[in-house]
């Protein structure tokens, strides 16, 4: 037997470090192709399935959705279009880069706020918690009111 043909979704899993589930969800969703059966009803999976899902894989660890995934497995099927491709990837760099803004934002915020907490410990002045209050009051807030109730 060859080294990646008859492979069973836990083999596949082993192999890869992608968790069982996930693979079967990555079926469901049509992400993965799905695999022929055997005779004893076991999805058999082949070195093809290996290469899509460590594919997949490699574009989660870069953070691309899973629609960005299916188009890019979509566009490498269609010969690599080399433009389209690095439209993709561009536009996801530039999310990537919004989201490092969000987070150096809030990384600030709570610096801040951390700081005022612990001088006014250091002081004795600290009456009520200052981090708590900032929660409370909105102090504490990087962003719009509401981000996390929008989908961000």
């Amino acid at each position: 037997m060859a080294p990646t043909a008859g492979l069973l979704r836990k083999e596949l899993a082993r192999r890869t470090g992608c968790n069982s589930e996930t693979i079967r969800y990555y079926e469901r969703i049509g992400l993965l192709d799905a695999p022929p059966r055997a005779a004893n009803g076991y999805r058999v999976y082949d070195g093809r399935h290996l290469r899509q899902l460590r594919f997949i894989m490699r574009a989660r660890a870069l953070g691309f959705t899973l629609g960005e995934i299916r188009e890019l497995l979509s566009l490498r099927e269609r010969g690599r279009p080399c433009r389209e491709v690095a439209d993709i990837t561009r536009r996801h760099l530039e999310a990537v880069r919004g989201k490092i803004r969000d987070l150096q934002r809030i990384a600030n915020r709570l610096a801040d706020t951390l700081g005022r907490c612990e001088a006014a410990q250091e002081s004795g002045e600290a009456e009520a918690c200052a981090i708590l209050e900032a929660l409370e009051t909105g102090a504490a807030a990087p962003l719009e009111t509401g981000a996390e109730c929008k989908g961000r």
